[in-house]
């Protein structure tokens, strides 16, 4: 069993992470993730203040996950020469909206636990706003791209309520009609992102 000094708040984070995709919210608890790491609950107070607390850095590691897989898939699309300028590239921006939105999708896949926490954090989840900002960069940059700069905001919200939308009702069975849900979910990215574009452009 490891002393309290060779735990790592990195270490809780992982098991703490892991413990909430295989039991939910409700299993996530100090004593879970002492057990995990292999020390006595009271040792994780020396890295996390309370529950609260480690649902809150849990919440907050999970953003920066998805933040980084965002950048990731921007910066290949940006590689790959896929993304144009503003005249000339909204094609290109039509192609990275749809590559963004299935990273979001297979993100809340591989995590649908994390994802309901950044998702649908309620009052108290504590995420930082600079956090977030940082994580959604790569969206609000190719929402500018389509909208325009000043519309940047109010478009990678609607893209965003949309993509949520369909992933939350994906995990929750909601969708009881038969068909090919990643049809309907390819379908509906491109439309939104065409209808972000002002007409003439």
């Amino acid at each position: 069993m490891p002393t309290p000094e060779r735990t790592s708040l990195g270490a809780i984070l992982a098991a703490g992470s892991e413990i909430l995709e295989e039991e939910g919210l409700g299993g996530l608890t100090m004593q879970a993730v002492a057990e995990r790491v292999g020390v006595r609950a009271p040792s994780l107070y020396k890295r996390v203040r309370n529950r609260s607390d480690l649902v809150r850095l849990i919440a907050a590691a999970a953003v920066v996950d998805l933040g980084e897989r965002l950048e990731a898939e921007s910066d290949a699309g940006s590689a790959s020469g896929e993304r144009g300028d503003r005249a000339g590239g909204r094609d290109a921006a039509l192609a990275e909206t749809a590559r963004l939105a299935r990273t979001v999708r297979a993100f809340a896949h591989e995590r649908p636990a994390a994802y309901g926490l950044v998702f649908a954090p309620g009052d108290d989840s504590g995420l930082e706003v600079e956090a977030l900002r940082e994580a959604s960069a790569p969206l609000l940059a190719v929402a500018a791209e389509l909208a325009g700069p000043e519309h940047a905001l109010d478009a990678a919200r609607t893209l965003t309520a949309w993509v949520t939308g369909f992933i939350s009702m994906e995990l929750s069975g909601a969708f009881r009609l038969g068909g090919d849900v990643d049809r309907a979910f390819e379908f509906g990215v491109d439309r939104i992102a065409a209808a972000l574009v002002p007409a003439g452009v």
